[in-house]
């Protein structure tokens, strides 16, 4: 099993719903091919580098998996076809990059545990 990284940048037009729809669609087709998906984080409404399509934001979405290497063309295919979907991104995985995914998951929840903490120790008035 090799493990992927999966970034897509869904068009700013979709509702709340239609973005959750759309990321449950590919939660499906990676399970559908024999995946399992090990971390997701949901970036939000960004604006882009440059414009695509005419649009210079979009809903980014990240999604770490794992499966054989034979589920990713499957994957990608659902994407091109996807009119919602702007960009995409998948890369395969070595050690280094794997470690570093970690560690970066790990800093940003110290960092959101020490801020519900200060929010916590603050005086209500």
């Amino acid at each position: 099993m090799n493990r992927y990284e999966t970034v897509f940048i869904m068009t700013p037009v979709l509702s709340a719903e239609q973005v959750a729809e759309t990321v449950e669609k590919y939660r499906a087709t990676i399970a559908s091919n024999g995946g399992k998906i090990l971390h997701e984080d949901a970036w939000g409404l960004r604006k882009l580098a440059y414009p695509i399509q005419k649009k210079s934001t979009g809903f980014y979405h990240l999604i770490e998996w794992e499966a054989e290497g034979s589920a990713v063309r499957p994957f990608e295919t659902e994407f091109r076809r996807d009119e919602r979907i702007i960009r995409f991104l998948t890369t395969a995985m070595d050690k280094h990059h794997i470690a570093y995914a970690e560690s970066r998951r790990d800093k940003s929840n110290r960092k959101s545990e020490s801020t519900a903490e200060a929010s916590a120790d603050a005086p209500n008035a």
